[in-house]
């Protein structure tokens, strides 16, 4: 004989009731760019709110904030690791060094030989011990990768050489490994907030900095730095993220949806990127905002910069980890 506690049987029925009840309620994530609609971020980012809305079986909103409205990067990444104000948007991984000291080395200037390497390497499987710490020490969840930009020299001088590029003082991302690589060029860079580069070029603070093409024309940069020089030393990774507070909330079905949206979102968006980057470039180049210069010298670069990631990968304990990429 089987004895039933009514008591336990009404909390148990209670207890579903509510789990339903909070799945079926409406759910609203917060996104943030740095950029307006026509930017490969922003049409990234609403190509990832479309599919997790065809992948989900629920209701669901997307409340996302264009043109900084939310701040810069380095105050996504707060807002993340809070689980507050911005619950997804894509960011720069050299942003997120406040927190993962390793997360950077998917970033490192001179990392991929080429867009094939690139695209091959975030295809695969290779960075999860990144994104394994990146969620730890930062409770940020990577759901897919896009970038694709190729970042170059932007100054209000032209650097063409070595020569002239010892000295030059230049912006760079906050990570260490950043301005060591820089360095070990012989520029001389320093970390300035991103809303602060076009003063400081302005007001003579620095002399240029390093993006890529979208950036460059979105935000006007070419104003203040007319310059380009195709030192070509960036393939960019972008996460897309997710704050693992809000993400660990919402039902399982939900979570799965955005994990295959992040995932395809991703592709789309390197695809995009990659692909505009020559046509950015171009439109600037035509209508006179810039102009593009050569840079002789960007094998002594490589030369320069590989021990200094060597160095960066063994105090992470990323040898392998860096050896695999380069090996793909």
């Amino acid at each position: 004989m089987f004895l039933f506690s009514t008591k336990g049987l009404i909390a148990s029925a209670a207890l579903a009731m509510t789990v339903t009840a909070a799945q079926a309620q409406d759910v609203t994530l917060r996104g943030a760019s740095m950029f307006d609609e026509e930017h490969a971020f922003t049409i990234t980012l609403r190509k990832f709110e479309e599919l997790v809305a065809e992948n989900y079986g629920g209701d669901i909103a997307f409340d996302l904030r264009l043109n900084g409205e939310l701040g810069v990067e380095s105050d996504y990444v707060t807002y993340l690791n809070q689980g507050v104000a911005v619950d997804y948007t894509i960011l720069a991984p050299s942003n997120m060094a406040v927190f993962s000291e390793s997360i950077p080395l998917m970033d490192m200037p001179f990392l991929f030989r080429d867009l094939d390497h690139w695209d091959a390497v975030l295809s695969s499987d290779t960075l999860t011990p990144l994104e394994d710490d990146l969620r730890e020490a930062a409770g940020i969840v990577i759901v897919g990768y896009t970038g694709g930009g190729v970042r170059n020299l932007a100054s209000a001088e032209p650097i063409t050489n070595m020569e002239e590029l010892a000295g030059h003082r230049m912006r760079v991302m906050g990570a260490p490994i950043q301005a060591q690589t820089f360095s070990a060029t012989g520029a001389a860079p320093s970390a300035i907030a991103y809303n602060e580069v076009y003063n400081a070029i302005q007001t003579g603070v620095i002399a240029g900095f390093e993006n890529e093409a979208a950036s460059i024309q979105n935000l006007k940069f070419y104003e203040v730095a007319p310059h380009i020089s195709l030192t070509q030393h960036t393939i960019t990774v972008r996460p897309i993220v997710m704050s693992a507070k809000i993400f660990d909330g919402l039902p399982t079905d939900l979570q799965d949806a955005i994990m295959a949206a992040g995932a395809e979102a991703g592709s789309f968006g390197r695809a995009l990127e990659s692909g505009q980057d020559g046509e950015k470039l171009q439109e600037m180049i035509d209508a006179g905002q810039i102009t593009v210069h050569e840079f002789d010298g960007r094998d002594t670069m490589l030369e320069l910069v590989q021990p200094v990631q060597d160095a960066y990968a063994a105090e992470l304990g990323a040898t392998e980890l860096l050896t695999a990429i380069r090996g793909m």
